[in-house]
């Protein structure tokens, strides 16, 4: 077990927070203003893709408030989701630990994909995050935080007995209550809205409410928004301006344009809230998303994959964080993953870290310019994903020729990513896959024969891994797989491809 305690140190010079304990737990001691612990605005967005925003180089899409974060802050060139799809990514974000120790694996617990295609029988997992895991909400909740969660929460009912003050349209739903306009069904606070509203737009209005309501005191928002989940829903009085507007060689796709603009637009008022009230140098702005985008309306090129897959297109997705006067601005190629915001949101707020297993590393002193690198400078750390499951094929035509799957997004995998190498281990076969991700970003050639030596390597430490935190491992075979339905299958889609 990786003990983060050692990475999170105090920032009692940048903060000078005093807390005390009372027998109803953690209480805030009153501080001058100067001396306040910092905000913490987590803007996490859904389904969005490594390269759709500006700041990553997209050619169609519009993100000018979130470019502005991103200049103003650290931008982590290879930050990685915790896994490939929601709920998942989510749980591991919540808890600071991979999915073999929440067991949260995959979207529902049911087997996804046609039966006769699977050749193992997949590892459930849960579709509930443990009520005994602390999350980071909690923690700062009990350190004196106002806390709220607006939008997606996917991981229970409901995210207020994981540590929130506040919750508005959170659910077990992973997708919009009905579309991103009303009605919004049974959703807390998303009842009786306006027929013509749209619902990212409310989202960031309810955070601007949130921020001005608790402004003198120190908050913690976890702004999760729907978008730019399915259904491709376009805010109707944009769609006109994108038909107008010249397809990029990238990205082209009206609708979600559309869905990211309403994303920004609402950053962009959010940001100038700060300003009006005067703390924006005391509040950190974490931007993020759960996995890459959905590859049917958006592309991650040169990376390979897209939303549910375990190569880079599926896991690696835009990242930036920014406090001014602490993080210079910049960008970074040290990679980090999901498990990482737990011990950095621990160290922010200047709160011990709990008695429990945590995989992360904080990121505050590589950010804040106090350390070159997370880990060992000798040896760089590695970051692991399991999917111990399956997740049936986006079908094909609207998908790049080399992102095509007849069957599958992606079968049961063990990934490691260590420096500039990525190895896949494929539970079915037995086989692997290695990549150099720093000559190949777009995991065109593998290296299994090439690089013996360090093929082993990560094997063993993979497997090593695996042990360690329990991870459950598919070998019990489908009875009904049916190789002529895979035969079958695989000659039609190369019919179809020509």
């Amino acid at each position: 077990m990786i003990d983060c305690k050692r990475s999170a140190e105090l920032l009692t010079g940048l903060f000078c927070a005093l807390l005390i304990t009372s027998s109803s737990g953690w209480a805030q001691t009153p501080v001058a203003k100067s001396e306040r612990r910092p905000n913490i605005l987590m803007i996490y967005v859904d389904d969005l893709g490594w390269r759709d925003v500006g700041f990553m180089g997209s050619d169609f899409y519009e993100t000018p408030s979130i470019d502005a974060i991103a200049n103003n802050g650290l931008v982590f060139t290879n930050a990685y989701a915790a896994a490939a799809n929601c709920a998942p990514s989510r749980a591991s974000l919540l808890s600071g630990q991979y999915s073999p120790r929440h067991k949260i694996y995959n979207v529902g617990t049911r087997p996804r994909g046609k039966t006769e295609l699977r050749r193992l029988k997949h590892v459930p997992g849960v579709d509930i995050l443990d009520r005994k895991i602390q999350t980071w909400a909690q923690l700062l909740q009990n350190a004196g935080y106002k806390t709220a969660s607006m939008g997606k929460w996917h991981l229970s009912h409901d995210p207020k007995p994981y540590g929130f003050d506040v919750n508005v349209g959170g659910t077990r739903a992973g997708m919009p209550p009905r579309g991103y306009y009303p009605p919004h069904h049974r959703a807390p606070g998303l009842e009786n809205r306006p027929a013509d509203e749209y619902l990212t737009d409310y989202l960031s209005e309810q955070a601007v409410e949130f921020i001005q309501a608790n402004h003198d005191r120190p908050w913690l928002l976890y702004l999760t928004h729907f978008a730019v989940h399915t259904p491709i829903v376009a805010k109707r009085e944009l769609v006109q301006k994108y038909k107008n507007k010249p397809p990029g060689e990238l990205h082209s796709n009206v609708e979600m344009a559309t869905m990211v603009q309403s994303v920004d637009d609402g950053v962009g008022k959010i940001m100038k809230t700060l300003d009006r009230l005067g703390i924006t140098d005391n509040t950190v702005v974490i931007f993020y998303s759960d996995n890459g985008g959905h590859g049917p309306v958006t592309d991650m090129a040169p990376l390979r994959g897209h939303k549910g897959t375990y190569y880079e297109g599926g896991i690696r997705v835009p990242f930036s964080i920014s406090w001014p006067g602490k993080i210079q601005p910049g960008k970074t190629d040290e990679p980090i993953a999901g498990v990482d915001l737990f011990p950095t949101l621990i160290e922010l707020a200047g709160v011990e870290m709990p008695d429990q297993a945590c995989d992360g590393k904080s990121i505050v002193g590589l950010a804040t310019g106090k350390s070159k690198t997370i880990g060992s400078s000798d040896r760089p750390r590695s970051l692991f994903w399991h999917f111990p499951a399956y997740l049936e094929s986006t079908g094909g035509r609207r998908l790049r020729a080399e992102q095509r799957d007849p069957f599958f997004r992606s079968r049961p995998c063990g990934v490691i990513r260590q420096g500039k190498w990525k190895l896949i281990q494929f539970f079915e076969k037995g086989d692997f896959e290695l990549y150099d991700l720093e000559s190949d970003m777009g995991e065109s050639k593998n290296l299994v024969d090439d690089q013996p030596e360090i093929f082993e390597r990560l094997k063993s430490e993979l497997s090593d891994w695996q042990t360690e935190v329990g991870a459950d491992l598919p070998t019990e075979k489908n009875p009904k797989f049916d190789p002529a339905a895979e035969a079958k299958k695989l000659k039609a889609f190369n019919k179809q491809a020509g």
